[in-house]
């Protein structure tokens, strides 16, 4: 009896081992779980993949570009061939009245005429939609350089909001503590009431100024959803004292921006356009064969017809046509040479507003963040020594938060300027040029 005894307390013991292991690997489970199911912060690098991935205007103008080049096929081939069946001089009246075969004029008649279209004529028409492919590929790299633009400045919204937060709610938590001490400090006589009201005052403010920085920061959230397609955190931080493109070479680069690119295939169309007004002036000819059947008592007749239009007013038709076609080229000359000029005027002032928070930003960096940490440091030390009032040292906690938000927005409206300058040109888009691939520091 001894021995089962024994056994079952053993195996009481080993179940009661049992049980916190199992808890434990259960927990893990769960966090694991938990670590998986959460989503993965986004680099700004992942979050425009997603972006481009996700994108169906991409996608539409893809069809467009596929259109374009079935229609440059089409538009190549002369017109179909037209079949014509009739009946010529059938009797309507007398003997013979609707008769097929007794009078020998009433002719069955089958014939196919063909118009022979010139083959510059049908070189330029397909030419035209094969440069309307290429100004959807050139449209398409502006689309994909604007989403790219986009998705990194709500990207940058939201982890400069996020800093706004952290650093508001950080003195919201000393502030907390002040009203402790504050309050600690009347209760044993040595504080006043006006402290403790003047301690909730500086947290009720920092409170409000939270509620507006959580507003932007899900207003930031929200845009970003918009092109990753769902909420998800931002991590790490892209290098804004870098752009890809060189300032000394500005003119030669936006000469291949993608708005430029989608002008220059607009004047190749206006130019197409115009090479088929000129082919125009010279008409196409058409050519017929029909074979008419009459009465067995008659001989069948064999048909050939040439057609030939008539250019008679030329002046005022084809050749004004071809003045309007070459107007249209040069006015879309003149529209691609103001919007380049349009552009690196907006690109250089960019340029400049960008530099300018740069060097704030150091100023920030090097100068007011330390020097407004250190005066609320000497603040404190003065006021646990007895010679400077809690109101002073919650006017220099407020002073440096001020400064520290300062700093932010000033970093956000920097990053926000480097991504308008980054993105002018797409990553990975059809157009090639050299100031996508220069990489160039500024100076």
């Amino acid at each position: 009896m001894l021995f089962p005894l024994c056994a079952r307390f053993g195996a009481r013991i080993s179940g009661h081992r049992l049980i916190p292991k199992a808890m434990l690997t259960l927990s893990l489970l769960v966090t694991v779980h938990d670590a998986l199911a959460a989503p993965q912060p986004l680099t700004l690098g992942e979050a425009q993949q997603r972006a481009v991935a996700r994108s169906r205007q991409l996608a539409a103008q893809n069809q467009a570009i596929g259109a374009a080049n079935e229609m440059a096929i089409v538009a190549g081939q002369r017109p179909d061939p037209v079949l014509k069946v009739g009946v010529d001089n059938l009797p309507v009246s007398g003997p013979d009245r609707l008769s097929l075969g007794n009078d020998f004029m009433t002719m069955r008649r089958i014939g196919v005429s063909q118009e022979l279209t010139r083959a510059d004529k049908l070189h330029w028409r397909s030419a035209r939609y094969q440069i309307e492919g290429d100004k959807a590929l050139a449209q398409k790299d502006v689309t994909l350089a604007t989403i790219q633009r986009d998705t990194a400045i709500a990207w940058l919204e939201v982890f400069y909001t996020e800093q706004m937060a952290g650093a508001v709610s950080a003195q919201a938590s000393v502030s907390r503590q002040e009203i402790e001490a504050a309050e600690t400090a009347y209760r044993g006589g040595r504080g006043n009431s006006a402290d403790i009201l003047a301690a909730r005052a500086a947290l009720l403010a920092l409170d409000d100024r939270a509620s507006e920085i959580t507003r932007r920061q899900r207003a930031a959230r929200t845009m970003l959803a918009r092109w990753t397609g769902e909420e998800t955190p931002v991590a790490g931080e892209p290098d804004l004292d870098r752009i890809r493109l060189d300032p000394a070479s500005l003119d030669t680069a936006l000469a291949h921006h993608p708005e430029i690119a989608v002008l220059n295939k607009q004047e190749n169309i206006a130019q197409a356009d115009a090479n088929l007004a000129r082919a125009n002036q010279r008409a196409d000819w058409s050519v017929e064969v029909a074979f008419q059947q009459r009465g067995s008592a008659y001989s069948n007749m064999v048909s050939v017809g040439i057609s030939v239009p008539l250019q008679w007013d030329r002046k005022n038709r084809q050749d004004r046509e071809l003045a309007a076609k070459l107007a249209l080229v040069e006015q879309t000359k003149a529209e691609r040479d103001e919007m380049l000029r349009e552009h690196v005027a907006e690109t250089r002032s960019l340029i400049i507003a960008w530099q300018s928070g740069r060097e704030r930003l150091a100023r920030y960096t090097r100068e007011s963040l330390p020097l407004a940490a250190e005066r609320s440091q000497a603040v404190l030390a003065a006021y646990r020594g007895g010679k400077a009032t809690l109101a002073e040292v919650l006017a220099t906690r407020r002073g440096e938060v001020d400064v520290r938000l300062q700093s932010l927005e000033v970093a956000l409206e920097t990053a926000r300027l480097w991504a308008q300058l980054n993105f002018l040109f797409p990553e990975g888009g059809a157009i090639e040029h050299s100031a996508a691939n220069s990489h160039q520091e500024a100076k």
